[in-house]
This record gives structure tokens, C-alpha cells and sequence, in this order.
């Protein structure tokens, strides 16, 4: 009977990697060289022992390995991570990439290489393994000092500069031929659709796989999980992405649920088998001809790879404010290459892009590297001493001088800093889903419609839908409510000018969508656009059942990106969403007391709009001997009146800032009267109080009342019919702080109230009160 070489094929391949593998685990070296191995002794130089038959079907088999690889690699990923990486392993991460590239550049300009090849091998050469890295730190038992989490972070950079990688060499192999000007907008477009992507799969597909959750057994989980992989690879491709970015964008965006860890978990055989058979195909690519042909080339790019990383991570860690015997343990654990370098090199091969002598060089500095790693880390105080020998003594003083190692880890409160990266996202995530929702309309609503309603009619109902769905985004542009906004404006008159322009910025960028579309669509002149499209914003902006849509769609976003790590915190902290804690240690609380000055403007809390300019609340006020619990807007304050206001701790900075010191002139409106604590630090302190004059915090669920599900907040009358004021909603797991007036309850929300003792009267009347621990008070 005749086996299909395909199944012939794989017998051999797994039967010798099955052998090379476990000789390899013997001597203790990683599994990946065993699979190279594996494939040069199967691949078609090596002829005294069978080779495979049909090299297609293996480079197919490949491509798949890739695609698992890079989904496994995803499912690691998540923005948090990103988020939490400390400053240190940017700095390291980006000083290394940076300088590895242009060593790499340099050094193949010196072989004579093109300039893509050269340009390529810089990339190539800026990629560390996290696999080998990982087994020589558990082979010498190291996990957990404190240079190896500065070089995984790094590495975590350097996976998202080795994506970068992989969109340009896209984004080139589509432009080839093209201009400067065409392959800039080949790569805006292609970027664009990436971020695109990620958006709505983050949106979409938590929400989908949370309704489903109770038909997910192991089976129906794994084909979901991999069938999301391979339909991202699909539409990627489609836009002229990499197989391996879609997949591993699939798998960043899975990561961010609670399922990540049972899809690793089933996903990993799959994995383990492709990415076998992709490690072979990277063997069975070496050919002994090249390798002595080349062998002045690899000694080459070889000792660039381990010098290069030594001196450039090394620096990158001085550069970040660590000590030099950190910097060198760290530089000593990135000086090799791997599985990241083998992905990029194929597909610069699969793209035409680099010359077919290229793999097997790499693959050979690859294993090369990956034997000299662990030695490289053992002996890195070895290497200290000598680099502590060699430089100079002034030069010493100077480093151990300026670096220390918690300095990297102390943040600086930087009020411009948090604006302009809360103004930025925001700015980029509305304006590329805006983009989107006008493509939706240019390609598939509009040849809809017109074939149905081929005149104005037709034009004038697209008109209509594209605003509808871009209404939501829109007013969540004009009315980002950004406390550090109010904050800097109060701050300085030096930041009136450039918070003005970030305002007129905003402005102009929504009234562009609408004049776009509008001029798309009806063909309207521009000019006549421009003031009803402002008209439109301004009305649109003030528009409260549009404002809800929009933060709907928000919290649906923030509690699938956090969704994991919620899950996380409240596992950990063996939290089931009845315990207030998370809120309580969040808000803090501080009492000012009034001045004269303060009493001579007469004005209510109304008039004073602490809340919109800060976006703290005053929770009670003490005057004399009266204390006033949750006051209402009409409540005026008297000199030597003391005031209560609770929020986030960074709202209550720029609180303090503007009521202590002034914002027009020397003397402060009013002196701090306590310093700032927890809302529950507060809520503890206040038992030597009478009963009727202290404040408690009681947990409300919506779905025990649909009177208030599916409502926002402002029209459930919580807040004026029990004086109380919402402080919070968990949703899912995921807690959202000081919700605006106009947020939707869920039924399934808990919803946080702070009130007076009036308050729990009020609650077990409505069969609503939560009992805390110690009594019917949650806290």
C-alpha cells in the first residue's frame, strides 16, 4: 500500500525528532536545537539516511507552526503587561534594538550584503529568545533577582518591536516598485487597520465568548479559541498582513479574558507539534555548502551578536539609572538570537525580500548563541570584574554616582504628562473607530442603499446612519471629562494658550468627521459645511441620551480589555464583589477649612462646580455644631465651616493645589483642615461620632429592582430621593470609579452607595441592603 508522502514525511521527521530531542534533554540544552538538528539530518543535503519527500507540504506544515507559535506568544502578551513593564526595560529594550540595528546594518554593509539584506540582519540581530532565556535562568536557578525581571520586560519590548519588524517588511512587500509617498500611505493604511482591528476585537470578542460561556466545554473552547486565530490570519491577510501578526494579534486579544489560561492550557499540544515541525523546517533550510562558504560571515555576525547585545543592553540598563553590575548581568542574558529571528527570517524569505543564504547563516549564529547563553550568565560576574577593571576610575565614580537601584522605579507626579497621554489615546482610539465607521459607509452601506434608492434619498438615509454611528464617539471627544485638564488650567496662565488650542483641536476634529462625511456622501460644497457641522457638534455634545450610548460603549470596552485582570484581583483577594475594599482604598478623603475670604464670595457648592472642575464631591460639611451630611448644591459654606470632599488621589492633588495656594493670587480660598486618608481610613475614624452624624458606604445590587436596570444614574433619583451619592459600579468584576451622571445601570451591576445613617433605613425599606461584614452596614 502507497502512504501520501505527506504522512511518510511527518513519520520521519517526528521519528528522528522524537531521538534528537530526547538526546538533546539528556545533555540538558534546549528542545529547539534538537528539532534543527532533527531537520538538517531529514532535510535534502544530508543523503545517507532517508530525507523527506515533498518539501512543500512541510513548509505548509510550517506556516501553521508559525501561526501557533505567534497565537501562543499572544496569549503571554496582554497591554497590561505592556502597561507594567517599568521604565527601565523600555529604556534597556529600545537602546538595544536601536543599537543592534544599526550594528547589524553596519557589519552587513562590511560583507558586501545588499541593503535589505543588511537591513533586515539588523532587525534580526535585535531579537533576543525568551525561550533560551527562560531555560537558563531555571537551569541556574535565578528567577526572581531582580535583573531577570528588567530582562523580561525587555524581551516584552523587544516582541513588539519584532512586530513592528514584521509590518514593515509587509508594508515593503507591497509597496515594491512604489514611491516614498505611496509606501507612506501603504503604511498609514495598513496601521490603521491593525489598530482598527484590535479595537473591535477587544469590544467584540470577550462580549461574545462571555454569552456563550455556558455552552464552552474543553472541545467547543479550543475550536473557538483556534478558529478566532485562524479567521484574524485570514482577514490580515486580506489587508496584506503576515500569517504570524494575525495570529498573534488573536492571541493579545484573547489574553485579555478569563478563558486565557484554559486556551493555553488545551492549545498547547497543538502548539508543541507545529512548532516542532516548524523547528525542523528551519533545519532542513541549512545546507553544509553555504555554511563553509559562509563561515567567515557567521564567525562575524556572531561575535557582533554577543558584543553588540553585551555592550548596548548593558548601557541601556546604565542609561536607566540601574548600577553596572546590574547592567552587565542583564547584558550577559541577551547576547543570543532564537525563535523570533527564525519567524522574521522566513518571512523575509517567504516575501522575497532577502537572499536564500541568509537562513541558513542565521539559524547557524542562532545556535551558536544559544550554546554560549547559559555560560554568558553564569560567569557574568566574571565579566563585571573585568568591565569594572577596565574603565576608568572617574568614569566609575561617575555611574555608581548617578544610578541607584530603585531610581527607575520612583514616578513623578506630572500633571502634563497624564493629560497628554489621556488626550492622545483617546484622541487616536475615537479617530481610527471614526475612520472606520466612514469605510463601513464608503464600501458596504452606500452601494447597499444606492442599488436600493438610487437617488437623493438613498444619499440622504447614508447621511443619516453614518452620523448616527459615529454620534456616540463623537461626544465622547467633545466631552472627555479629563480632571488634570482643570488641573492645569488652574495651575498656571502659561497653560491657558496650549489647553485652549487642545480644546479648538478637538473641536475641529469632530467637525471635520461631519463635514467629511456629509461632503462624501450629499457633495456639498466644504464651505457651506463648516458651520452647520458645527452647529451639529455643539448640539450633539449637549445631548445626554448620546453622552449614555457613549459611555456604554466605554465601559463595555474597559471591562474586556481589564476583564483578566479583575478576575485576578478579585481571586486573589478572595473578593466576590460584595466587599467594598477596592473602592474604599481607591477614594481618599481630606477636610478643608473655609476663610473669610471664602465667605465674602457668598457663593452655593453649586457655584463653586468643585465636582466638574475636579471631580471631587463634598460629603459633609461641619458648621459649629451641626454636621451636614451630603450636602445639596444650595448648601453655603461660613468662614471656619469645615468641609469634607472625597475622590482619587489625583483629583484631590489638583484640588488642593487650587484651593490652598491660589489660582489668581497668594492666599488660598481655604486651609487644610486634615491630612489626606482613605475613604476607609475616614469611614474607621469616624466611631467616636454619634450614629446620625457619620457616613457608611452600602453595597446596592440592580438586578433586585428593574425599576433601576437599564437606567442611568441621573434617572434612577438614588441620589436625590436617599441623599446618598453613587462612588462606584462593578460591572463584571471590573470597578468603575465616580460613574458619570449619565451612566446606564446593568442589572446585573452592584452599585456603591456613600450616605448618612438615614441612608440604611431607606435601603431595607426597598429590600435592597447588602449586609457587610460585622453588621447590616457594609462598612
Amino acid at each position: 500500500m502507497h502512504l501520501p508522502d505527506l504522512i511518510s514525511d511527518l513519520a520521519l521527521i517526528l521519528i528522528v525528532a522524537g531521538i534528537t530531542t530526547v538526546a538533546f534533554k539528556k545533555i540538558r540544552q534546549p528542545l529547539v536545537l534538537g528539532y534543527i538538528v532533527a531537520g538538517f539530518l531529514t532535510g535534502p543535503y544530508i543523503t545517507f539516511i532517508p530525507t523527506v519527500a515533498d518539501m512543500e507540504n512541510i513548509e505548509v506544515w510550517s506556516e501553521i507552526g508559525i501561526i501557533c507559535l505567534m497565537f501562543a506568544l499572544g496569549l503571554e502578551f496582554s497591554f497590561h503587561k505592556l502597561a507594567n513593564v517599568g521604565g527601565t526595560a523600555i529604556i534597556t529594550a529600545m537602546t538595544e534594538v536601536g543599537g543592534l540595528f544599526m550594528f547589524g546594518f553596519t557589519v552587513g554593509h562590511l560583507l558586501g550584503w545588499s541593503t535589505m539584506d543588511s537591513v533586515i540582519l539588523g532587525g534580526i540581530l535585535s531579537m533576543s529568545s525568551t525561550t533560551i532565556i527562560i531555560k537558563a535562568f531555571d537551569d541556574l536557578g535565578l528567577k526572581g533577582n531582580k535583573f531577570t525581571e528588567i530582562v523580561f520586560g525587555s524581551l516584552i519590548v523587544e516582541d513588539i518591536a519584532g512586530i513592528f519588524i514584521m509590518v514593515f517588511m509587509s508594508t515593503f512587500a507591497l509597496s515594491q516598485g512604489a514611491g516614498g509617498r505611496e509606501m507612506f500611505v501603504t503604511v498609514l493604511t495598513l496601521l490603521f487597520y491593525l489598530v482598527l482591528w484590535l479595537i473591535l476585537g477587544v469590544y467584540i470578542i470577550p462580549t461574545v465568548l462571555k454569552k456563550a460561556k455556558n455552552f464552552m466545554n474543553d472541545e467547543t473552547l479550543l475550536v473557538v479559541s483556534l478558529g478566532i486565530c485562524f479567521g484574524m490570519v485570514l482577514l490580515l491577510a486580506q489587508t496584506g498582513f503576515s500569517t504570524a501578526l494575525g495570529s498573534f494579534m488573536a492571541g493579545s486579544i484573547l489574553a485579555g479574558t478569563v478563558f486565557v489560561e484554559k486556551i493555553e492550557h488545551l492549545q498547547k499540544p497543538i502548539k508543541d507539534f507545529f512548532g516542532a515541525v516548524f523547528f525542523v523546517s528551519v533545519g532542513m533550510m541549512v545546507d553544509p555548502a553555504i555554511l563553509l562558504r559562509y563561515a567567515w560571515p557567521i564567525v562575524a555576525i556572531t561575535l557582533t551578536t554577543i558584543v553588540g547585545k553585551l555592550i548596548f543592553s548593558s548601557l541601556g540598563v546604565l542609561i536607566s539609572g540601574q548600577k553596572l553590575k546590574t547592567a552587565v548581568f542583564c547584558g550577559a542574558s541577551l547576547t543570543q538570537i532564537g525563535e523570533f529571528a527564525f519567524i522574521i527570517t522566513a518571512l523575509g524569505t517567504s516575501l522575497h525580500m532577502i537572499s536564500d543564504f541568509i537562513y541558513p547563516v542565521i539559524v547557524s549564529v542562532s545556535v551558536i548563541t544559544t550554546f554560549t547563553t547559559p555560560f554568558f550568565i553564569k560567569y557574568a560576574d566574571i565579566i563585571y570584574s573585568v568591565v569594572k577593571k577596565v574603565i576608568p576610575d572617574k568614569l566609575y565614580e561617575v555611574i555608581k554616582n548617578r544610578t541607584a537601584d530603585n531610581q527607575s522605579e520612583i514616578e513623578q507626579d506630572n500633571l502634563w504628562k497624564k493629560f497628554l497621554r489621556s488626550y492622545f489615546l483617546n484622541l487616536l482610539i475615537i479617530s481610527f473607530v471614526s475612520i472606520g465607521i466612514y469605510q463601513l459607509g464608503v464600501h458596504f452601506i452606500s452601494p447597499a442603499l444606492g442599488s436600493l434608492m438610487p437617488d437623493i434619498r438613498g444619499r440622504l438615509l447614508t447621511t443619516g446612519i453614518m452620523l448616527v454611528l459615529m454620534a456616540p464617539f463623537l461626544v465622547a471627544l467633545l466631552r472627555k471629562n479629563d480632571k488634570s485638564f482643570s488641573a492645569l488650567f488652574i495651575k498656571s496662565k502659561a497653560n491657558f494658550f496650549p489647553l485652549f488650542v487642545f480644546i479648538i483641536t478637538r473641536v475641529a476634529i469632530a467637525v471635520a468627521f461631519v463635514v467629511l462625511t456629509i461632503y462624501k456622501f450629499m457633495h456639498i460644497p466644504i464651505g457651506w459645511l463648516i458651520v452647520p457641522a458645527f452647529i451639529f457638534i455643539v448640539l450633539l455634545s449637549r445631548s445626554d441620551w448620546i453622552l449614555g450610548k457613549s459611555l456604554q460603549i466605554k465601559a463595555r470596552f474597559l471591562v474586556n480589555l481589564n476583564e483578566k485582570i479583575s478576575f485576578e484581583k478579585e481571586e486573589s483577594g478572595g473578593d466576590d464583589g460584595h466587599d467594598p475594599g477596592w473602592l474604599l482604598e481607591e477614594l481618599w478623603v481630606s477636610a478643608y477649612c473655609a476663610t473669610r475670604q471664602y465667605l465674602e464670595s457668598d457663593r452655593t457648592l453649586r457655584d463653586l462646580r468643585w465636582k466638574k472642575l475636579f471631580g471631587v464631591s463634598v460629603i459633609k460639611v461641619i458648621s459649629g455644631e451641626n454636621h451636614i451630611n451630603m450636602p445639596d448644591g444650595d448648601q453655603k459654606i461660613n468662614a471656619g465651616d469645615i468641609v469634607y470632599l472625597h475622590g482619587t488621589k489625583t483629583q484631590m492633588d489638583a484640588f488642593h493645589h487650587a484651593v490652598t495656594q491660589g489660582s489668581r493670587n497668594n492666599d488660598g480660598i481655604m486651609s487644610q483642615y486634615s491630612e489626606i486618608v482613605t475613604l476607609s481610613g475616614f469611614i474607621k475614624k469616624q466611631n467616636d461620632e454619634r450614629e446620625e452624624d457619620r457616613l457608611f458606604c452600602y453595597g446596592v445590587q440592580m438586578n433586585k429592582d428593574p425599576r433601576f436596570a437599564g437606567k442611568n444614574i441621573k434617572k434612577t433619583v438614588l441620589c436625590k430621593q436617599w441623599n446618598c451619592d453613587v462612588i462606584g459600579v462593578k460591572r463584571d468584576r471590573y470597578p468603575i470609579i465616580f460613574p458619570d451622571a449619565q451612566f446606564v445601570v446593568h442589572k446585573n451591576d452592584r452599585i456603591w452607595l456613600l450616605g448618612g445613617d438615614g441612608l440604611a433605613a431607606k435601603l431595607a425599606a426597598e429590600e435592597h441592603m447588602q449586609n457587610g461584614p460585622g453588621g447590616k452596614k457594609a462598612v
